[in-house]
């Protein structure tokens, strides 16, 4: 059975005619339908091939075009079936998760997610005239190994949470401007009444502790000073209505878990990872239901605000105590309240960058007139290949009146987040056994020496990535010898 699929593939390809038993140098790989995950829950998947764009001239037949394989079979944003011929707006290529390919001459591009990234597993022998393209829309606690210089510069396209990227995703959890100008679900007034009948000013809602941005440690602290409600396992202090305990209600939309967490005044919005444009429904969720957020994530999220006053940024107060005071007074002062809601009037939305972002961007969430992100990126490797592709065979051609092509390589902009650091005080004076302290500073140097063992291997030309630890070994000793 498994013969008959991969000669049935080596046909689709056109990467031959009779039994293809020499391409299939790597293990078979699953099939089973997409499966999305994080932001992509929920979006609608449409056929890329349907369309092609106003650019696209492409007559080749499958046989002649360039394959695009996804390593990572769970994300293969295609489905029935393993394969697919996408039309993209300036070319054409066959995609495909099937891993029989990998070896392939006419295999240009083997794209990534990085949350299933592993060193130990990458395909090996890296080919020299293969390039790799990363998608990691994740948080950066899923793999910190392209927080590193060697990690992300052995990829040629990006698309990550970093504006920097090669195909930035930087607004993944806003699907429009209209999300944003939604009006409030519940109104000041009853609000202020849900606090006098004993409600909390503050919200937290999390169930996943001991994270990289140390979270949990900040908000006991701000507990000290002002009453907040703690529904998650993290911190708890009180307990969600039953009809609202399923976890799925507290992750997604449902109107009944939302209209009770909008009768909040405040609602703490830390991301799990610290990382420049990592922002995630944690922001935008509160401002969509007209709750401000007290946030701590992205260093850079005042860039993509409506307007200065839209959120409570935790980084601009010296402490959880002076913190604490000032949300007290704003709690206060319905007037000063009611300025970070200004921005559901569209007049009052300031930030040009936020605008242009949204207006400008290749892909859609749930907009079907475009592409969801992961098409989006499939489409834009697949253009940057052919490109590549049309100038190596000019230059080799004629290398004195043709360039060979721009080597693309990603540098730390694509991604480079920070080592995770206490949220509040400093790591001296946290006890050496705490869980935070032994889990994530270790995990995020670790990471920089699978991709220094990874680089070693491709650079030795090892077709066995089993061998990582051994490089690793060779590369520790030689650092130890001061060579």
């Amino acid at each position: 059975m498994q013969v008959e699929s991969g000669l049935v593939l080596c046909l689709w390809l056109g990467l031959c005619t009779l039994p293809c038993r020499s391409l299939e140098p790597a293990d078979t790989v699953d099939s089973g339908a997409f499966q999305p995950q994080s932001a992509l829950t929920g979006m609608e998947f449409v056929t890329v091939s349907s369309y092609r764009g106003p650019g696209n001239s492409d007559t080749r037949s499958n046989k002649e075009l360039p394959i695009l394989l996804w390593w990572s079979a769970n994300l293969f944003p295609h489905f029935p079936g393993n394969r697919e011929r996408v039309d993209c707006p300036r070319s054409s290529c066959l995609v495909t998760h099937n891993r029989k390919v990998q070896l392939h001459r006419r295999t240009t591009s083997i794209i990534f997610y990085g949350t299933d990234f592993r060193a130990y597993e990458a395909p090996l022998p890296r080919l020299p005239h293969q390039t790799w393209a990363l998608f990691h829309e994740e948080s950066p606690m899923n793999n910190y190994m392209f927080s590193h210089s060697p990690g992300i510069r052995l990829f040629n396209y990006t698309a990550t949470f970093r504006r920097e990227s090669d195909y930035p995703l930087t607004l993944q959890w806003l699907p429009s401007l209209d999300y944003l100008l939604q009006p409030p679900s519940v109104s000041l007034q009853e609000k202020n009444r849900w606090r006098q009948a004993g409600l909390a000013p503050v919200l937290y809602m999390q169930s996943h502790c001991d994270v990289p941005s140390d979270r949990d440690r900040y908000v006991r602290e701000f507990m000290k000073y002002i009453e907040v409600d703690s529904y998650g396992k993290c911190l708890n202090n009180k307990h969600l209505p039953e009809h609202l305990e399923d976890t799925s209600t507290a992750t997604g939309e449902d109107s009944l878990f939302m209209s009770f967490v909008a009768r909040y005044k405040f609602h703490l919005a830390l991301e799990n990872g610290r990382c420049p444009d990592y922002m995630t429904e944690k922001l935008w969720r509160p401002m969509h239901q007209g709750c401000v957020p007290i946030y701590l994530g992205s260093s850079s999220v005042a860039d993509w605000l409506p307007n200065p006053h839209s959120a409570v940024l935790i980084d601009d107060f010296s402490s959880p105590r002076e913190l604490a005071k000032f949300i007290k007074a704003l709690d206060e002062d319905d007037a000063a309240y009611m300025q970070y809601l200004e921005y559901k009037t569209h007049s009052k939305i300031t930030n040009l960058r936020l605008l242009e972002g949204l207006q400008n961007r290749e892909w859609g969430v749930n907009d079907m007139s475009k592409p969801n992100y992961l098409n989006g990126f499939e489409c834009f490797v697949c253009d940057g290949e052919n490109k590549r592709l049309v100038e190596e065979k000019a230059h080799w051609r004629n290398p004195e009146k043709n360039p060979a092509p721009h080597q693309r390589m990603a540098n730390n902009s694509h991604m480079g987040c920070p080592l995770p650091s206490p949220s509040y005080g400093s790591l001296d004076e946290i006890d050496p056994n705490d869980t935070w302290v032994q889990m994530w500073p270790h995990d995020y140097w670790q990471s920089l020496d699978q991709a220094e063992g990874l680089v070693s291997l491709i650079s030795h030309n090892e077709s066995d990535p089993g061998l990582l630890w051994h490089h690793i070994h060779s590369i520790a000793m030689r650092r130890g010898r001061g060579q």
